[in-house]
């Protein structure tokens, strides 16, 4: 078992790694449970239909041991479930039960279960609290840590949202024996995105060793979870609201991977990860560009994104537009700045940085040459 503190002043939490941790979540989270057990109430979990199905039978006997009941709200796999309906269902449903914000609720899932619960315990009476029990290796890694919670709008994807972090975050890796090997590798994406980021000796652990995290061998897997969630932990408590340039390393492929996924409608065709993976590539390759890494180095990122059964050439998703278009889809990234938009480029392998003399029209022009090989 791992225990990765995330250090935040008042308000600081751990993340529990353990193989079988849902077999032991009484255990692992009596003190948000112990309310409901005096007060005769459900415990409040939230799943997606496929989470719902393979997990919800386990959750309700090892709550049954112990004189508890879950009550389940469900809502459908995919960014659909990141809207201001579900949202507003997922509210009235919180408040007919009579959630207090001394409750905390089970957010059980991926990402988009993980982000929508967060949002609604974040508005919710002013804030209850919550617990992730992520399901996908990319919301193990990423998302079910910092605080960071919003849903989707027509403007854009998490353009509307609060930091409201969680109490607690409880991981089972042996959940991602379920997990379609598509999913994955798109969580592996985020992991490998520690690497480049900021630590050059991961990135080339993961080189040697990406197959086994793969193939969910038990060491490789917790080690690269551990480790990605131990810098993201350093860097959320660091700069917990982005206002630093620390937090904003976290979204290297982020940029570029948005306007992807919007170009293609945040659909099935290029999952989040997908679209991050191949982000990372394009920053790579235009750090090359600008000469502050080597052909060589962004050559061999792209090898390891590729080598991950990943995305890594724009060509591959067959796009019908041009770097102006995606270019476009950018000017509406969260983290534009008034006219200007940061991009997180690379001065080597394990160093990011934040550019903010980046030309949006070389930007156009570097997509256009990406776009035909």
């Amino acid at each position: 078992m791992a225990v990765i503190p995330v250090a935040l002043a008042g308000r600081a939490y751990e993340v529990v790694i353990e193989r079988g941790l849902l077999d032991r979540i009484v255990e692992h989270a009596e003190p948000y449970l112990t309310r409901y057990s005096r007060t005769d109430r459900a415990v409040p979990f939230v799943a997606d239909t496929n989470t719902r199905d393979i997990f919800a039978g386990d959750v309700n006997d090892r709550l049954a041991w112990v004189g508890l009941k879950a009550e389940w709200f469900v809502v459908e796999p995919g960014e659909d479930a990141k809207s201001w309906a579900v949202l507003e269902r997922l509210c009235d449903w919180l408040l007919a039960l009579g959630v207090t914000r001394s409750d905390h609720v089970f957010a059980l899932g991926g990402g988009v279960v993980g982000d929508l619960v967060g949002f609604a315990c974040a508005i919710t009476k002013r804030g209850v609290g919550f617990v992730q029990l992520p399901t996908t290796l990319l919301a193990q890694v990423d998302s079910s840590v910092g605080g960071k919670t919003a849903i989707n709008t027509r403007a854009g994807k998490n353009l509307i949202g609060a930091f409201h972090q969680p109490s607690q975050v409880l991981i089972d890796p042996l959940v991602l024996d379920t997990l379609p090997d598509r999913e994955m590798r798109a969580g592996f994406a985020e992991v490998l995105k520690y690497g480049l980021l900021g630590d050059a000796a991961f990135f080339s652990w993961l080189e040697a060793n990406g197959d086994k995290v793969l193939a969910r061998e038990p060491h490789a897997l917790e080690n690269a979870i551990a480790t990605s969630i131990a810098m993201k932990a350093r860097i959320v408590a660091a700069d917990e609201r982005e206002t630093l340039d620390q937090r904003a390393l976290l979204n290297l492929g982020h940029t570029f991977g948005h306007a992807l996924e919007a170009e293609t409608g945040f659909s099935d065709r290029l999952l989040h990860g997908e679209a991050v993976a191949l982000g990372m590539v394009l920053a790579a390759r235009y750090s090359a560009r600008r000469g502050e890494i080597s052909d060589g180095d962004a050559a061999r990122a792209a090898a390891a994104i590729a080598a991950a059964g990943l995305p890594a050439s724009l060509p591959s998703l067959g796009l019908a537009c041009n770097g102006a278009a995606l270019v476009d889809h950018m000017r509406h990234d969260k983290k534009a700045e008034g006219t200007t938009l940061p991009f997180l480029l690379l001065r080597a392998l394990g160093e990011a940085y934040v550019a903010r003399d980046v030309d949006l029209a070389d930007i156009a022009a570097f997509m256009d040459e990406e776009l035909r090989g």
